[in-house]
């Protein structure tokens, strides 16, 4: 019952290291070796990609919208995925990370009972 309630209070700030060590299941490498670590960003919208396409024919013309417009946005946050190079081989892979308010990358190591000025 108290469980969600916790949660709400805390300010999660995550921090991830600019490099990582793990699994590269690349042809070559198959071991564990250093990742350089990136933040995704979703890359910019095609012109002809058949969805677009259709709904621009759709748009055209006489009539208005025509399709739905979404209104209801009901997540706050979204979830971090995070975009990991190979350093040996250049094999890319991505993790997805929990939903948070406050990402950062490759900032300063909080140390425990340091004081906070």
């Amino acid at each position: 019952f108290f469980f969600f309630e916790s949660l709400s209070n805390r300010s999660t700030m995550v921090n991830i290291p600019k490099t990582r060590k793990t699994f590269c299941p690349g042809s070559k490498c198959k071991a564990h070796k250093l990742f350089k670590v990136a933040q995704y960003k979703a890359g910019k919208a095609s012109l002809f990609a058949q969805g677009k396409r259709r709904y621009d024919r759709k748009q055209k013309g006489f009539g208005g919208q025509t399709k739905p417009v979404f209104k209801k946005k009901a997540k706050t946050t979204k979830k971090i995925v995070l975009r990991m190079e190979c350093t040996a081989c250049g094999y890319k892979k991505q993790q997805t990370l929990k939903r948070c308010k406050h990402f950062e990358l490759g900032g300063e190591k909080r140390v425990k009972g340091a004081a906070v000025y």
